[in-house]
């Protein structure tokens, strides 16, 4: 017997439904508030789970592309959003099981022969008309991290790296691939290259450009923190 946390859209009520996500997309969202937007269209959409696989990424990607095709971010910059989300995974969990948990009750149900569950009586209502309310104050406050903490230590960190590749640049001529990997080395291993790295892919780099790369880093990233190093 399945035990379920969300009951999905009948499968009868997903043309329904998708016209109505997309008919929102393009009319009655065109003056609304873009975090609201990408709340009410993003939430919605995984709440009708209208897929067998795939629904939670495609409903991740839905925050990003609304908010950029509504100019909140500038043209071909990425606002990191879901960095801030995987931050505050138990709370947003919790939003989303939220209005799950005040569903199950209401819906007759009966389980299949593949150990899912078909819903009964009429549900396309519950997935057309929900209260956003925390669903936009979640994504209201992931926002409000991503631009006063997220971006500005990513910005910070973009900074050193273009730092760090100048002196690296100054001291020794090497692919930016090599490059890559000599900070990638650094990063994985607390400032320090390992044996393995020495004796492999960086072999070419004396003992004295290794002492220096790896001042370099210790200068430049020590102070930051640990998720950034």
């Amino acid at each position: 017997m399945p035990i379920p946390d969300h009951i999905s859209a009948r499968p009868e009520d997903l043309d329904s439904l998708i016209l109505g996500l997309t008919s929102f997309d393009r009319r009655a969202v065109s003056g609304l508030d873009a975090v609201v937007a990408a709340a009410t269209l993003a939430f919605g959409f995984v709440y009708i789970h209208p897929f067998q696989d795939g629904n939670g990424r495609i409903h991740r990607y839905l925050f990003h592309h609304v908010l950029a095709r509504r100019g909140f971010n500038p043209s071909g910059v990425v606002f990191p959003i879901s960095a801030s989300i995987l931050d505050r995974i138990e709370e947003y969990r919790a939003v989303l099981e939220g209005y799950s948990r005040r569903l199950l009750p209401l819906i007759e149900w009966e389980p299949t022969a593949e150990g899912n569950v078909r819903a009964l009586d009429d549900t396309a209502d519950f997935y057309r008309f929900f209260d956003a309310t925390p669903h936009a104050e979640f994504l209201y406050s992931c926002v409000r991290k991503t631009i006063e903490e997220d971006l500005p230590r990513e910005t910070a960190f973009l900074a050193r790296y273009d730092q760090f590749r100048a002196r690296i640049e100054a001291m020794v001529d090497m692919p930016d691939r090599t490059l890559e990997l000599l900070f990638r080395f650094l990063r994985q291993n607390g400032g320090r290259l390992s044996k393995r790295a020495r004796e492999g892919e960086l072999a070419a780099m004396s003992d004295e450009e290794v002492a220096s790369a790896e001042k370099a880093y210790a200068d430049l990233f020590s102070d930051l923190p640990d998720r950034l190093k």
